[in-house]
């Protein structure tokens, strides 16, 4: 069932994180909050991401815009979500990390992966937030990509233009 197979593995520190899709039902229920926060942040750094794809603009790399590396934006998703309530973002990585459990975690010297849930990503983050932002991106990647691809194919010359402008 594709709703129980990892999709992808992250490591971060010395823990490796298995993140599982959403049910369709979850993703649709979500989409709605993620899409508010994240169309802001993907215009404000619009300009690094897309940097080396504008130049051919194929629709296909244009839409690729969640192929980059977590690692590669998680400095600007701070700087892009200063202006965001704390509160609701706090409920988003709730939603995204922990309360559907999609996500599990092997711990350094620990023998086998364990559910994450709020007290352990309290303890893994904690000090550490930019690691939670880069698994949050990892949960967005995984469960609405294909949705940006379909949407960049749509309206590729129009993003093209945009960054023209820029």
């Amino acid at each position: 069932m594709k709703q129980h197979d990892v999709k992808q593995e992250r490591i971060l520190g010395s823990n490796i994180f298995y993140v599982r899709p959403f049910g369709a039902f979850k993703a649709a229920n979500l989409s709605g909050e993620v899409f508010s926060l994240l169309m802001p942040i993907l215009i404000s750094i619009a300009p690094v991401v897309m940097k080396g794809r504008a130049k051919t603009g194929t629709a296909e790399e244009m839409a690729s815009v969640l192929d980059v590396s977590a690692e590669e934006i998680a400095p600007h998703l701070a700087n892009a979500t200063a202006g965001i309530s704390g509160d609701k973002l706090e409920l988003l990585l709730r939603k995204l990390l922990i309360e559907n459990n999609n996500i599990s975690v092997e711990l350094d010297g620990k023998e086998g992966p364990q559910p994450l849930d709020k007290d352990l990503a309290n303890e893994i983050f904690c000090g550490d937030i930019q690691d939670m932002f880069i698994l949050a991106f990892d949960v967005i990647k995984v469960n609405y990509s294909g949705f940006f691809k379909k949407l960049g194919g749509q309206y590729g010359k129009a993003i093209n233009a945009f960054l023209a402008k820029g």
